[in-house]
């Protein structure tokens, strides 16, 4: 039952997220179509004048057959064009775009490697959660209740498998509540144990005291874990805009983690084992700017590998969750979390610095 629901909540969101990736592309596409047209247009263009001599349909123009005397006269015919190829200044030029060209895409391809599916699946479950609940409150204030009482079945379900995912994660959360499940633990184990001594069976009693020595002490250790999860200050918070050390693109934090929640395998091709504090560090659910990296949408990074980007270097950022996870843009160039996101992580609302200088030249100007 339970992994039907898990499956039917996949399935709606997969649907969702085909939805919101028409709409999401939609502008794209229409500021591109004029490019593509052009570029139809000049390639139509460039193959009617290789087939007939010219774009004028076979007949040669009065410029070009100028400039081809010109070049006669001066010793630059075709003969000389095929034997020294190319001008030096141009055939350098040519090299160095592509070497740059192979550089971009070998870069894109190693930055592909700390591509999340996981990260990309939490926050298309979370966008599709903001979805259902706009769909709620306005079926209430429709007084459509059928429709009301649906979505909040469906939006149950939504969070239950939010909830498996943060289980299955090993951040605060779950080690608060495995200190406290093995608590309980100890206390029912301790009511035994006492009705065992009492009813005189010590092989059973012996047998629940070692229960309880392992509960206690692996109680012990979650605590500390999450007595440390809990305290963990963070590099980087919420919206904020950053700098990959490696790859040089730059991304918005939509998410973090107290530690590295992904597969060794995962670890292996990504290069954390190489970083300096490996898998035991945070890590930070970024989106990537699509102008820089296109087929990079959401990226698992170590805090080793970020840094905050210069003030010149602040500049346009598109992705298509922004509209959905901000609120917009602050004055540095960051981006203010929604109260959704801001209360997933418990994060604190950033604000500002007062700035007293500015203030006092704005109100001089008035």
């Amino acid at each position: 039952m339970a992994a039907a629901a898990t499956g039917g909540v996949r399935v709606a969101a997969v649907a969702w997220r085909a939805s919101f990736g028409d709409r999401a592309s939609s502008s794209s596409s229409s500021s591109s179509s004029s490019s593509s047209e052009l570029l139809l247009c000049g390639t139509s263009l460039l193959g009617n004048s290789r087939a007939g001599g010219g774009v004028g349909g076979g007949r040669r123009s009065k410029c070009c057959t100028s400039l081809s005397r010109d070049f006669s006269s001066r010793g630059w015919g075709k003969p000389a064009a095929r034997k020294f190829g190319a001008p030096p200044a141009l055939a350098a030029a040519r090299q160095g775009d592509s070497e740059a060209e192979t550089e971009r895409s070998t870069t894109r391809r190693a930055a592909s490697a700390e591509r999340s599916e996981s990260c990309n699946e939490e926050l298309l479950l979370f966008l599709f959660q903001l979805d259902l609940s706009t769909r709620l409150q306005r079926a209430l204030n429709n007084e459509q209740y059928e429709a009301a009482q649906q979505l909040r079945e469906k939006i149950a379900e939504v969070e239950q498998e939010v909830a498996r995912q943060r289980e299955a994660k090993m951040g605060s959360v779950s080690s608060k509540d495995e200190a406290q499940d093995a608590a309980l633990t100890v206390l029912r184990l301790k009511a035994d144990l006492q009705r065992a001594i009492e009813g005189e069976d010590y092989s059973g009693a012996a047998r629940i005291r070692d229960q309880i020595s392992k509960l206690e002490s692996d109680s012990l250790a979650a605590s500390a874990r999450a007595l440390v999860y809990q305290n963990l200050k963070y590099k980087f918070r919420l919206g904020q805009r950053v700098k990959h050390e490696v790859y040089g693109y730059q991304g918005i934090i939509s998410g973090m983690d107290p530690r590295c929640c992904e597969s060794e395998e995962w670890a292996e091709v990504a290069g954390v084992n190489q970083l300096t504090r490996g898998k035991n560090q945070p890590f930070y659910q970024v989106l990537v700017d699509v102008h820089e990296e296109p087929s990079l949408l959401v990226a698992y990074v170590a805090e080793d590998s970020l840094s905050i980007p210069e003030q010149e270097e602040v500049g346009r950022f598109d992705h298509p969750y922004t509209y959905f996870l901000f609120y917009g843009m602050d004055s540095i160039g960051d981006f203010i979390p929604s109260k959704q996101l801001r209360e997933k992580y418990n994060a604190p609302r950033h604000e500002l610095p007062y700035d007293e200088d500015s203030d006092s030249s704005s109100g001089s100007d008035r």
